[in-house]
């Protein structure tokens, strides 16, 4: 008799808690215009540099979308010493301050596996700004990556170079949203498949 109550509490709590029952996150992504254009210069550029396209990501693309909303509504890049990969405490995320020490890498990096069924790391890169002097401009596909472009740590990052030569990009993510565009690049495919074009 105690066995069998023992077990049926434990039930119990794994129901109750997830104690032992994997979540399963569904997710509905639609990829616009812009962000489709954005891709397109990513992998015209990485082509020509003779690298492969990167297929896109249904989950890094809604993680790309949640953390652009959440830069323009929140506002956390405008915490001390925070820059455009943190995240406010005002959603279903671990916030963090991203700060440029990179001390805070690994909260950047896990965001994909608590959004989304992606397993692996996924890893940033960002442009805009919350700064009030910013807040009548327009986030575009081609200031972005022209953006990008010009930095040498996210040229790297698009097109594989220097501390990113011996990763595979096997899933890319696009969100531009109110002043902000984000890109996330991970090494596993998503098998959640791509988003809706």
């Amino acid at each position: 008799m105690k066995r069998f109550f023992t077990i049926i509490f434990i039930s119990f709590l794994a129901s109750h808690f997830n104690l032992n029952a994997q979540v399963t996150k569904v997710i509905d992504v639609k990829i616009s215009k812009e962000e489709l254009k954005l891709y397109d210069l990513i992998m015209s550029y990485r082509k020509s540099k003779n690298l492969s396209a990167i297929p896109l990501s249904k989950s890094l693309t809604y993680v790309a979308q949640e953390h652009c909303k959440d830069l323009s509504l929140n506002k956390p890049d405008l915490g001390s010493g925070c820059n455009a990969h943190s995240w406010s405490n005002k959603g279903k995320w671990t916030a963090c301050c991203y700060t440029p020490d990179h001390k805070q890498a690994s909260c950047m990096w896990n965001k994909p596996r608590e959004l989304t069924n992606y397993k692996d790391d996924g890893f940033e890169i960002a442009c805009g700004s919350s700064d009030p002097m910013y807040k009548e401009f327009v986030m575009s596909a081609d200031y972005a990556f022209e953006s990008w472009k010009g930095s040498f740590h996210h040229n790297n990052v698009m097109i594989n170079a220097d501390i990113w030569k011996d990763s595979k990009w096997n899933a890319i993510g696009i969100g531009i949203y109110n002043g902000f565009a984000v890109v996330w690049f991970g090494k596993s495919l998503d098998l959640d498949g791509e988003p809706l074009k």
